[in-house]
């Protein structure tokens, strides 16, 4: 049994990150009071506290940080998909952040790895971004 794997769920805050990953773009939230770049989108910096922010394209490389393989999904609609692994990436701009690494060779992930961005299509127009291993 096949189901369709979930669209991502905008508000406020994110609806500029999913469109740009629409876009396969990957930005991320920049504090214009103290400099810090951050990931989750949010409207306040977790660093200082303001509100003052602006969007950046970054350049969506990093490495494994930390990374588990999911064997068996919370959600019915990645059952089809099990194994598959769930990451932790470090930007190379300084954030981390949660995704997919997907790729035949996804299982085989080590911490350290270089990874780079791609954009998943999940129904409509909605793209999420997951990443791959890169040769090192």
């Amino acid at each position: 049994m096949s189901v369709a794997l979930p669209a991502p769920v905008v508000n406020a805050d994110s609806a500029y990150y999913w469109a740009a990953a629409a876009a396969e773009r990957l930005v991320i939230r920049k504090c214009m009071h103290c400099g810090q770049l951050h990931f989750m989108p949010r409207y306040l910096c977790p660093h200082c506290w303001s509100t003052d922010l602006e969007w950046v394209e970054i350049s969506g490389r990093g490495r494994v940080y930390s990374f588990t393989v999911m064997r068996r999904p919370a959600d019915p609609a990645f059952s089809d998909l099990a194994p598959y692994v769930v990451a932790l990436i470090d930007l190379d701009e300084g954030p981390r952040m949660m995704a997919g690494v997907v790729g035949e060779d996804a299982l085989g992930v080590a911490i350290g790895d270089p990874v780079t961005v791609i954009f998943e299509p999940r129904g409509g127009e909605a793209k999420v971004p997951q990443f791959k291993r890169v040769a090192r």
